[in-house]
Order: C-alpha cells, then structure tokens, then sequence
C-alpha cells in the first residue's frame, strides 16, 4: 500500500492506518449487515467502549498494544452482548431504531454521567503519573506511546501492526462466510419466517453475529487508541455509525473486500479532497485559457475543501442508481465482461477453415 497508493497521494502512515482501522470497522459491520440483514445504526458505542477500554489497559498496565486489544475485543464483546439481547427482540426498522438508542445514551453517558471513567468531553489519555504497573512510570519523559517489543506504534510501525490486525480479521470473517454458521445467518437475511417454520431458531445466530460484529468494533476502536493513546466520546455519535454503514454500502454489503474498499474510498476523500484548495485546483487546472481556469475553478472549489462531502454524496449516488451492489458489483461486471472477450476470442480460436 505505501507503494500503490502513492501516485495518488495515499502513500502515507496516518492515513494507512486510517485505511486499516477502518476496514476492519466495516468488515465486522458487514457481518452483521450484509449476511444477516439488521441494520445497525449504534455500532459506534462498541468503537467508543474499545477505545476507553484500551486506554484504561495504557493507564492501569502499561503500552503494550496486545492486552489493549484483547481486553477491547472482551469488554465490547460483553457490551454488544447486552445491547444486541434487548435489540434483537425485534427486526427492520424498529431493530435499527433500538440500536441507535443505545449508541445515543452511551455517547451521553460516556460524555456526562460517566465523566470519572471517561473524563468528559476532555477526552481520557495516558498520564505519567498513571500505575502502569507493568512499565515503569519514570521510564520516559517524552510522550507516552504504546509500543510493541521495542516499536513504536506511530508512523509506520503503527501502520503495519494495524494492518496484520486487518488480515487476521479478514481472515476470520472469510471462515465465517464459508462456515455453516455462514449459510444459517444468510438464511436469516433470505427468510427468516422460513426458517422458523423449519424448527430453526434464529435469534442465537443473529445475536452471535452482532456479539462478533460489536467485537470487530471494539478492536477497531482499540486500534484508534494504540496509534494514538486519547479516547473521546465523539466517536460514539452517531455519524460515525452512520459512516460505517456508508463504507459497507458504498464498497458493496455481502462481499469480503467491498466494505474495506469502501472505507478506504470515504477515508480517502475525507483526508485528500478535503485538503483541496483554490489554489490547488488553479494548479491542476493551470493548463486551460485563462477565460475557462476561473469557472472550472469556481464549480469545482464547492466539492472540495470544506465541500468534500458532496463529492461523497454524488458518488454515492450514483453508485446506489448505477451500481446497487456497490463497487464489487462493478468489479464482477468488469470481469464477466474480459472473460466474455476471452471465451468468444477463444472460440474463434479453436474453429477450424473447414467448419
């Protein structure tokens, strides 16, 4: 990815890492959403939970990112547990309804009520005179960042750790695409009421979905905190909820790679075409009269900059017309179209003169 991604302005740490966490974010969404059906619109609680949850571990044992995240992936896995045992007793809308409830009461918890466990709208951060009882509190003067055997998980150790993270979690959620619990969480998207009437259950399989769902979050919110070491409840909002349901629309809901290129989509143009100027569009566009540079500047400034968001929305759009399995579904068009090529060209082929 530093590679590939640097033609087009991408090729840096930060936002690589942004590229992982994310996609594992939406890859654990897309379990729940794109086998089972249920929209969640409060899967940002369980990304705010990890990430308190990872700075308590900084705080209380010390900067190894391993028990951050293991304790995240616990402790929101416990928090979905609750949530998903109450939501699930009812499906569509209300389902939705009821899980955007709960991520709107933990944000305000987490942003008032909970203030001693959370610290506020200060947000919660590593502090030298925290016990750190498995580092030493006087090791460092600097700035308390976790680090893994001797690497520091900033720059592009942090990038690399996040993205081991991102092929081990695409690897379990590709066992679970393949897996008989798999086919039973499709048959809760394809008819749910069939399957009841066959003597199935449902309701264990769609919350053990949301269990793991919620997990994925809360290890991507754990990763949010081992790049960085400060949770705030902002990122229990609701909008964020509502990005992650965008990257998985957008990328393609029922596909493994949809969702994490969906992601990597929306975090690109959140942090490039945001940081598009005037001035930066006079220089791409320096090369036409001077008669067109200033209109096509002009209409071009509204989707960049503070305007990104409606480039977003355009292209959403128009792949929810155009594309309504997102950009998977133009990748297999793409390539049921060479193939096609390739078997007529390979037939012509294989024609003799005589026939």
């Amino acid at each position: 990815m530093p590679i590939w991604l640097a033609p087009v302005g991408a090729g840096y740490p930060d936002l690589l890492q942004k590229f992982a966490i994310f996609g594992l974010f939406a890859t654990g969404f897309n379990l729940l959403f794109g086998l089972t059906g249920y929209l969640s619109f409060g899967h940002a609680a369980f990304l705010g939970v990890g990430s308190y949850t990872a700075v308590w571990s900084f705080k209380l044992l010390g900067m190894n990112p391993v028990p951050a995240a293991v304790l995240a992936v616990v402790t929101s896995g416990v928090f979905a547990l609750g949530i998903g045992y109450v939501s699930l007793r009812r499906s569509g809308i209300y389902f939705s309804i009821l899980t955007l409830a709960f991520a709107q009461m933990s944000y305000n918890l987490a942003y008032s009520v909970l203030t001693p466990i959370t610290n506020g709208e200060t947000g919660l951060r590593v502090l030298q005179s925290d016990p750190r009882i498995f580092d030493s509190s006087t090791a460092s003067d600097g700035p308390l960042i976790a680090n893994l055997f001797g690497i520091e998980m900033t720059g592009w150790g942090g990038f690399y750790f996040c993205a081991v993270v991102l092929l081990i979690g695409f690897f379990i959620a590709q066992r679970i695409f393949r897996s008989p619990f798999g086919i039973m969480l499709r048959a809760v998207k394809t008819n749910q009421n069939r399957m009841t009437y066959t003597g199935l259950n449902p309701r264990p399989y769609t919350l053990a979905a949301f269990v793991i769902s919620g997990m994925y979050a809360g290890l991507a919110g754990a990763l949010m905190c081992i790049t960085d070491p400060l949770a705030g409840a902002e990122r229990m909002q609701w909008t964020a909820s509502g990005e992650v349901v965008l990257m998985t629309i957008l990328g393609g809901a029922g596909t493994l790679l949809g969702p994490i290129f969906g992601a990597a989509l929306i975090k690109y143009f959140e942090n490039i075409f945001s940081a598009f100027n005037e001035q930066t569009l006079h220089e791409i566009f320096g090369f036409l009269p001077g008669f067109l540079e200033a209109p096509v500047v002009s209409v071009a400034s509204l989707f960049v900059g503070e305007g990104w968001h409606l480039t977003l929305g355009v292209l959403f759009m128009l792949i929810v017309v155009f594309l309504p399995g997102g950009i998977m579904e133009g990748v297999s068009r793409i390539g049921r179209l060479f193939r096609g090529k390739s078997s007529k060209s390979d037939q012509r082929g294989t024609t003799s003169p005589a026939e």
